[in-house]
């Protein structure tokens, strides 16, 4: 399986997770936060834990965005 289809899957169980753990927030921002977190990480060259990292980035992208 090539790594693009492997991170697709990751990106959609992380923000299928979010959404379900930010139901105040606009679903256009859990997407955006899960975005900007892979774009931070995409070109990791150990990538088993890429799902954990974009997880907590993106946890810690939508905690600020909730608290404001």
């Amino acid at each position: 399986m090539p790594a693009e289809s492997e991170d697709a899957v990751a990106l959609g169980h992380v923000t299928e997770r979010l959404l379900k753990a930010f139901t105040g927030l606009d679903p256009r921002i859990v997407r955006g936060a899960v975005d900007t977190a892979y774009a931070e990480l995409r070109y990791a060259r150990v990538r088993t834990y890429l799902p954990v990292l974009m997880e907590r980035r993106a946890r810690d992208l939508l905690a600020a965005t909730d608290a404001e």
